[in-house]
């Protein structure tokens, strides 16, 4: 079965040039940054028939003349072509939204030949375009979209007057970026998107970790500063965390940090399954008068070396005893080695110092080269 990347035009390919948003002139035109040089990468190297979709509002009216349209449109074409990127079809829409045709995205009028289409695995292609319509036409094909959002302030808003698909609007948007390079990344490795639930007579946790996200965070644990260095690994690691606990608090504190380091490390050797091209090796970084070592080697293999000591019994509702578990939790489940050493004066900077070197060490050592199969282990496998 054939998968497609279904490829907006203007705003995606080209450049969109507002305030008519129509290419109907030479000095309007311009490529996307990194069209060429992603796109081809995409073209030559991965399984994807690529398709234009785009609507081009009341063209061959007197508004919008052909005249002004297909001479561009060609030479678009063309120098995509002269770069290895072939289209198999193009569609162009003349209608306007107050017409509401079938054949405008987001209906799927125009695309009618792929729809029911046993040729073509729509459930893994992809529509890649600027607009809400193109996130829309994703989840009206049963696709993901790869929303390249140069506003996300309104595309928040605008999505929110969508009809949202089952599961919500993350499990139909693929990728939400601004780069053809991130493009290239996610088709050539994917996202490592993990979801995780740990579920014992003690504890209930649930985990969404997203490695190639961009820092947002969602945590919830019932001790507040838990949930603050929680937040630090998502923001300096650079990765989408969601974290709910629900823990036995009312005996103590224990077993709501422990289980979340074990659930947290779980997450991570589901999403580190394949590590093909990834670093490996990670360490970093100082805060105020503290210094905080972390070294950490996703190995395979668990085994921790703590060397940090704490003169308060608290920072926060957190005992400061239950660092060293969570870290010992998340080092057995995760099977990684870690080295963590810390010194200074104040005790929250020291804790905090920590929390953001193991997450810069994560961010070092999940890093990914697309242009590489390479394992790095001399045994050829971890």
């Amino acid at each position: 079965m054939k998968r497609v990347l279904f490829i907006d035009r203007d705003g995606t390919l080209i450049k969109e040039a507002p305030p008519t948003y129509q290419i109907d002139s030479w000095e309007k035109l311009e490529f996307y940054p990194g069209v060429f040089t992603y796109l081809s990468r995409i073209a030559a190297e991965l399984d994807y028939e690529l398709v234009v979709v785009s609507n081009q509002d009341g063209l061959g009216t007197d508004g919008y003349p052909e005249n002004t349209f297909w001479p561009i449109q060609n030479f678009v074409t063309k120098a995509l072509e002269n770069e290895g990127i072939h289209f198999s079809a193009a569609f162009f829409d003349r209608s306007f939204a107050k017409d509401n045709l079938p054949t405008r995205k987001p209906q799927t009028g125009m695309l009618t030949s792929y729809l029911n289409n046993p040729e073509y695995d729509l459930a893994n292609s992809f529509v890649i375009g600027d607009r809400i319509t193109d996130v829309v036409l994703a989840r009206n094909l049963g696709s993901k979209a790869i929303w390249l959002n140069n506003d996300p302030a309104l595309g928040a808003d605008e999505l929110e007057k969508q009809t949202p698909p089952e599961g919500g609007w993350p499990a139909c948007i693929a990728l939400e970026t601004t780069e053809w390079k991130a493009i290239y990344e996610f088709l050539k490795l994917g996202l490592r998107k993990v979801t995780h639930d740990r579920n014992t007579s003690e504890t209930r946790i649930h985990v969404e970790l997203n490695l190639d996200g961009s820092g947002k965070a969602d945590i919830h644990t019932g001790l507040g500063f838990f949930d603050h260095m929680l937040d630090q690994i998502a923001r300096h690691g650079k990765m989408d965390l969601v974290i709910k606990t629900e823990g036995d608090l009312h005996i103590d504190e224990h077993h709501t940090i422990e289980d979340t380091g074990i659930a947290l490390g779980e997450a991570f050797a589901k999403g580190l399954a394949d590590k093909r091209g990834m670093e490996r090796y990670g360490f970093a970084l100082p805060m105020d008068e503290a210094e905080a070592k972390v070294l950490i080697d996703f190995g395979g293999r668990n085994w921790i070396v703590w060397d940090a000591e704490f003169k308060r019994e608290k920072i926060g509702e957190m005992p400061t005893e239950m660092f060293f578990h969570f870290f010992k939790s998340f080092s057995d489940a995760a099977r990684c080695n870690l080295n963590i050493e810390c010194k200074g004066d104040n005790e929250h900077h020291k804790i905090e110092a920590i929390f953001k070197a193991f997450a810069k060490a994560i961010r070092m050592a999940v890093k990914r080269d697309p242009l590489s199969n390479h394992l790095p282990s001399t045994k050829g496998v971890l």
